[in-house]
């Protein structure tokens, strides 16, 4: 039986993207998947250019999300499934529109931003019957990974109240008033 890399198609991960190159490099990691098309930019010159960053066929480096899912679902080499990792505020409808076109979703966190969305998600994943799957990046770190062992162990006794802080040091500055992308998203209430 002959067996195949499973194929990725990213949407976000543009130039100066944060998180899109480490979705790439985790989800390439085993040799069991390749990134092979992708939505990268809402600019479209952008996207292209991440599509040559990324050594991506120029006729799967997509305009947005919707061609890429209208394109894909008709070659005979589709992608397998979708890995959002766009601002948080674009996760639903890009997974909405990649089930219904029959590509399994693969996001980065949250998977929505309230409750109505995510029962929203949950019926389409219902009713698409595919796979859908979120993103916990930090559970991979090792010191998070030997606190959970520390913490299962007793070693640390009980637990009454755990408090965890993610220190973005290079927020640290006003970059969102510096027109930085990342910076302006992120720090956004």
């Amino acid at each position: 039986m002959e067996t195949r890399r499973l194929r990725m198609g990213m949407v976000g991960g543009g130039a100066g993207s944060f998180i899109g190159p480490v979705h790439r490099m985790a989800a390439e990691l085993d040799g069991t998947t390749e990134l092979v098309a992708g939505a990268f930019s809402q600019d479209p010159e952008r996207s292209r250019q991440a599509g040559v960053t990324y050594r991506i066929s120029p006729d799967r480096a997509y305009t947005n999300y919707e061609e890429m899912m209208d394109r894909e679902s008709k070659r005979k080499d589709p992608i397998d499934f979708v890995c959002i990792v766009t601002p948080n505020h674009l996760h639903l409808p890009i997974a909405v529109a990649a089930l219904e076109h029959g590509f399994h979703v693969m996001s980065d966190k949250p998977a929505t931003a309230n409750l109505k969305e995510a029962q929203t998600l949950e019926g389409v994943v219902q009713r698409t019957g595919l796979l859908y799957g979120l993103t916990f990046t930090y559970t991979g770190y090792p010191l998070v990974r030997e606190a959970r062992r520390m913490a299962r162990g007793g070693e640390l006794g009980k637990i009454r109240k755990a408090v965890v802080q993610y220190q973005q040091g290079w927020l640290s500055s006003s970059l969102e008033t510096t027109g930085h992308k990342q910076a302006a998203w992120r720090s956004d209430p």
